[in-house]
């Protein structure tokens, strides 16, 4: 089978293919047929070095995945050929999900529903369950509250927007104007332009900040959270806040740090399937194009998610 690997750190030009065997499902395991692999910031920051998660090259990247189950290995009684599933694999360890067929963990996957397409859904798992890890594993975010979501059109920012709609929250997002559109028909209450308006002074306070930038964001949004409430920072090497300085302000902090989760992925699907829940794909991208998909995620201005298709 076909593989994207990487025998370096690099740029994009690393990124190459390869032919090796097809895995066989172990004890618990089944094979997926890859019908499309998300795309998601940590790929760019493994691939070039900055975050080495795996290790030294060589290795396979990507997490994120949606398919066919090909073949199921003993043990397995949840799925069965021909199930279509999603599913963030392995995390932080290796999921090789850029590639024609992957093994996943039956604990890591669940089944597709039929409110997303393959592209939809194997846009939703990581940057999903980031989302939701946050929101509602951390925050406890609920109806009446009011929450602050930054780069509210990004991959995981669009999810976090309707997660908070769902869970009865007010959300204040901040965008660049041309993506306010989309925010609204997601839910997003009240937006803020963050290239012309202060959201410092816009926001007003909120019981959570959902923080997707980092630097010095966190403290400029931990003025903007009440006294009691929470900072929910994504980036936990780069929070721009110190537990010390929260707690002087009178204010949680915590850093999200996703995992799979098959029950929470549960969760985001059943969204999906009532309509409270869409994933917004804005580039599908075959894998011969992994190269132009890593640089889109690079420039930081995608709305949605970019995904890749064997």
């Amino acid at each position: 089978m076909r593989s994207i690997t990487q025998s370096s750190f690099g740029d994009t030009s690393v990124l190459e293919f390869a032919e090796v065997d097809r895995p066989r499902p172990g004890p618990g395991q089944v094979l997926i047929k890859v019908g499309a692999a998300g795309v998601n910031p940590v790929d760019v920051a493994v691939r070039a070095g900055f975050y080495p998660l795996l290790g030294e090259p060589p290795f396979t990247l990507g997490w994120d995945v949606a398919g066919v189950v090909e073949d199921a290995g003993s043990g397995v009684s949840a799925f069965e050929p021909g199930d279509e599933v999603l599913g963030l694999l392995a995390f932080p360890a290796a999921g090789n999900a850029y590639a024609e067929y992957v093994l996943a963990s039956a604990n890591e996957i669940v089944r597709r529903p039929a409110a997303l397409t393959v592209e939809q859904a194997a846009g939703l798992p990581l940057a999903g369950l980031t989302a939701w890890q946050a929101l509602v594993g951390i925050a406890r975010l609920g109806e009446g509250q009011r929450v602050l979501i930054h780069r509210a059109a990004g991959g995981v920012g669009h999810l976090a927007v309707q997660i908070a709609k769902a869970r009865g929250a007010h959300v204040v997002g901040t965008a660049s104007r041309a993506k306010h559109a989309l925010l609204r028909e997601l839910g997003a209450d009240t937006l803020i332009d963050y290239t012309t308006e202060d959201f410092v002074t816009e926001a007003g306070p909120v019981d959570v900040a959902f923080d997707l930038v980092g630097g010095e964001y966190g403290a400029l949004s931990a003025a903007v959270v009440k006294p009691g409430g929470l900072l929910v920072g994504a980036l936990g090497a780069n929070l721009g806040i110190t537990p010390e300085q929260a707690a002087e302000r009178g204010i949680g902090l915590e850093a999200v740090s996703v995992r799979p989760s098959a029950a929470d992925l549960a969760r985001l699907t059943a969204l999906a399937e009532a309509g409270r829940l869409t994933v917004h794909v804005e580039h599908v991208l075959p894998f011969a194009e992994v190269a132009k998909a890593h640089e889109l995620i690079s420039s930081g201005r995608t709305t949605g998610k970019v995904v890749l298709t064997p």
